[in-house]
């Protein structure tokens, strides 16, 4: 059995705080754990603090031009050192105009989620991610919620029939889509060999935190919610350029950073515009073939990525704006946020202010992760998860510990230090959700 690189740590700060590391804490419906385990994330993120702050010091190698350096970051709420580590790392790669964190935010691959960058004529692969275009949808239907709600349960079980969930499953039904007849999206972007696999997977929803939300708003209206991205597709083409940009996949690795008119740019930026459309057109797919499920007619929507690249001009320039788990929200613009599953979830929209002007007119995403999916496993029970959703009337299919509700900020919190640059349209209260079971890996997710 591999050792656990951070007991030793964990160990010395359980002593520290005049605890006996071997006691043991009891879990229902598990094993009781040694009382070290409990430090075992303050050991892991002190260790990741000090790994982000040697990759910065490997990053002056390659210093900026004049006009780029220090450039102003926007820090929204309260973050972990190594997020901010890692977060002025990025800051310090490339033709950066300036950066956000989102109240959000965490420690991502090569970058923050919730961190936003701006660029001059350049663009990060690593700031975009592997999950190109994952983002929320959400639409409101003519149906109320005590129309349904003594069928709730056979609502959500047709759902998880009918929609795929997981890795390696496609939907039964064949998705047909204009996006597949775009000869020329497809070779701009080098994708056309993966062209029957993305037909294949159009509208599933994949695991880990993706997910199918049945909600209601103020008025008793039902809305559904769906969380997820371009699935295969956009991960194969980020893992592609990734590579070929000379980039590494991990944790605290500096941003591979691309020129927009190099050749890798243009195929990037068309590879990751052909992924966006496709993350939009499964979201869309998967609203539909629910509402389906549930009757009604869709009375509004809300569409958005949150890992994405937009063309936007700020302060007259032109800029390429990479958003990672961060929602656009220019003024008037609207933007669907989950909350953990129990919490509610948000329609926002985007107002005029210089708050807004200094976030790049980005917001959140979601509540945020408080600690890793390992740790989650680690640290929370099933029964505490189950005891979580049935005190909010929250019917589930699916999910594992490390979506468990305690595993995420509550999204009033982050919610509320966005309040100069955004506003509540209406709240959503959850009551069934379906995601993908605890058994099912999925390499695509985000």
């Amino acid at each position: 059995m591999r050792s656990d690189p951070y007991r030793e740590r964990a160990r010395e700060l359980a002593i520290e705080a005049g605890l006996d590391p071997d006691a043991k804490i009891d879990r229902p419906g598990q094993r009781p754990m040694p009382l070290w385990c409990t430090f075992r994330d303050a050991a892991r993120k002190e260790h990741l603090a000090r790994e982000a702050q040697a990759i910065a010091a490997d990053v002056a190698i390659a210093p900026q031009a004049p006009q780029y350096k220090d450039s102003l970051l926007k820090v929204f709420g309260q973050h972990e050192e190594a997020t901010l580590a890692q977060m002025k790392t990025c800051m310090a790669v490339g033709n950066v105009v300036g950066g956000v964190i989102c109240a959000d935010g965490h420690l991502g691959y090569a970058q923050p989620v919730g961190g936003v960058i701006a660029y001059e004529k350049q663009i990060s692969i690593s700031g975009v991610g592997f999950d190109i275009g994952c983002g929320n949808m959400a639409a409101r239907l003519d149906t109320r919620f005590g129309d349904l709600e003594n069928r709730i349960g056979a609502i959500i079980r047709d759902i998880h029939r009918v929609i795929s969930f997981g890795i390696g499953r496609v939907n039964d039904e064949r998705v047909d889509h204009e996006l597949f007849d775009d000869d020329d999206a497809w070779r701009e972007s080098d994708m056309g060999a993966y062209r029957r696999k993305a037909v294949a997977q159009l509208g599933t929803v994949g695991s880990g935190n993706h997910y199918v939300d049945l909600m209601r708003d103020e008025s008793g209206f039902v809305w559904i919610g769906v969380h997820f991205g371009s699935r295969g597709l956009g991960h194969t083409s980020a893992t592609r350029y990734l590579k070929a940009a000379g980039g590494k996949d991990g944790m605290n690795v500096p941003p591979a950073v691309i020129d927009e008119d190099s050749e890798i740019g243009r195929r990037y930026i068309a590879a990751m515009q052909l992924a966006g459309r496709y993350a939009y057109a499964g979201r869309e797919w998967v609203i539909e073939r629910v509402r389906k499920i549930i009757g009604g007619t869709v009375t509004e929507t809300v569409h958005n990525h949150h890992n994405y690249a937009w063309r936007e001009t700020h302060g007259g320039r032109d800029l390429w704006v990479v958003r990672k788990g961060a929602t656009p929200a220019f003024p008037g613009q609207r933007g669907f946020v989950g909350g953990s599953m129990g919490d509610d979830a948000v329609i926002i929209e985007g107002v005029e202010s210089e708050e807004a002007k200094a976030s790049l007119y980005s917001t959140i995403h979601g509540a945020g992760r408080l600690f890793g999916r390992k740790e989650a496993k680690r640290r929370f029970t099933r029964a505490e998860m189950d005891a979580w959703l049935q005190s909010r009337g929250v019917s589930l299919i699916g999910a594992d510990l490390d979506e468990s509700p305690m595993a995420y900020r509550r999204l009033p919190e982050v919610l509320a230090a966005h309040a100069g640059s955004v506003k509540v349209v209406h709240s959503l209260r959850p009551f069934a959700v379906v995601m993908a079971g605890a058994n099912e890996f999925d390499p695509f997710k985000d």
